[in-house]
């Protein structure tokens, strides 16, 4: 079952390669990515990583060739910097340069990789303590904010301690993953989107969201980056409060899956046929699920529900959510959310619910885990 979702999907990145040419999807409208862009946006890495992933499972220069050229245009985008001043450098870089590097060993990606982890240090604000999501520093609005998002582009800076020996990395890394773990996730184990800092003092002031149905609620998607980022850090750092971090978003979110295992965009949003979906979430979900049962004990009883969880919502993704093969949509699985808040594609496919839908039948199927840690 999941040879035959990941055939369809590197089909599917075949026909796109020459669809897209040498530009970048990012969201799509009516099953067809029409935003495509010049690797300008802060999701353009997905796109490398899912050719590195069809590369590793083909073999085939076609997959090959084309990620390589998307790992040249990432060396060029960090030589003009557009849209390099967030905190986005992970995902972008971690899934193209040092996916390079992981897959090929190539000496070149693994500088451009190494420099792309420089320009994320830019974000590390002293005073705070936290590396700063957006905005400029001392931005009034944003000049202490984080977001749970960058948990992900974390890894970036694990691996560059690992090649470098450099400690700013890791530090600045655990520092800004303690911060996350003790403002960003509640005590009943939901998390916040955001959480807002004084960017001089650092002292906390309180949390937030961007993306989610309200303040005080639970964006999926948020909940998924958590599971996926804690575990990812306790591999890393060996902190055990990390894991136990991840153990618990991860059950909160198992606990409250849908009839059909693939969630809507936040839990505290109305749970009726009307109320959008965000596939997105769920394949990010069980892509961390499934790094995370990697670091359980045998014994564990989360470790059954988790794998159930996984099974019946790849099952789900793979058999209800992808596009029949002969039509022209363009994407893996539909009823992704950017942004239903705002009204940004709410109900559509997304490059990064692709990317994470890829990496997880990869890890079902071949045991390859994606591209955010050395194997």
């Amino acid at each position: 079952m999941w040879a035959k979702a990941i055939e369809q999907a590197v089909e599917q990145t075949r026909r796109n390669i020459g669809r897209f040419g040498e530009q970048f999807p990012h969201v799509s409208k009516n099953g067809r990515y029409y935003e495509l862009n010049s690797n300008s946006d802060w999701t353009d890495g997905f796109w490398s990583g899912i050719l590195w992933l069809c590369y590793e499972y083909t073999g085939e220069d076609v997959f090959q060739d084309t990620a390589i050229r998307t790992v040249e245009s990432f060396r060029q985008r960090l030589q003009d910097k557009p849209s390099l001043d967030h905190h986005d450098i992970g995902f972008l870089y971690s899934l193209s340069a040092k996916a390079g590097w992981i897959v090929e060993q190539n000496e070149e990606a693994r500088h451009t990789a190494l420099e792309s982890a420089d320009i994320l240090m830019n974000r590390w604000r002293e005073g705070p303590q936290l590396i700063q999501a957006w905005g400029r520093e001392n931005d009034p609005e944003n000049g202490g904010r984080i977001i749970i998002d960058c948990l992900m582009n974390l890894p970036l800076l694990y691996w560059a301690y690992e090649q470098t020996g450099e400690v700013k990395y890791a530090e600045a890394a655990r520092i800004h993953a303690e911060k996350s773990r003790r403002f960003l996730v509640r005590g009943d184990d939901s998390s916040y989107h955001t959480f807002y800092f004084d960017p001089v003092t650092g002292d906390a002031v309180r949390g937030g969201t961007h993306q989610g149905y309200r303040d005080g609620s639970t964006w999926t998607r948020g909940q998924a980056w958590g599971i996926y980022g804690f575990v990812l850090a306790y591999r890393a750092l060996k902190n055990s409060e990390f894991l136990e971090t991840s153990k618990r978003m991860a059950k909160y979110f198992a606990d409250r899956l849908p009839a059909d295992y693939v969630v809507y965009w936040d839990f505290d949003a109305p749970q009726i046929p009307e109320t959008k979906r965000d596939s997105s979430a769920s394949a990010i979900a069980s892509a961390g699920m499934l790094e995370l049962m990697q670091h359980l004990e045998p014994h564990d009883p989360l470790k059954k529900q988790l794998s159930d969880a996984v099974v019946n919502t790849m099952t789900s993704l793979s058999q209800n959510y992808t596009p029949d093969p002969a039509s022209d949509e363009q994407g893996f699985i539909r009823r992704g959310s950017y942004s239903v808040r705002s009204g940004a594609s709410p109900d559509d496919y997304t490059i990064w619910g692709d990317y994470y839908y890829l990496e997880s039948l990869m890890r079902l199927e071949k045991g390859i885990p994606g591209y955010w840690y050395s194997r």
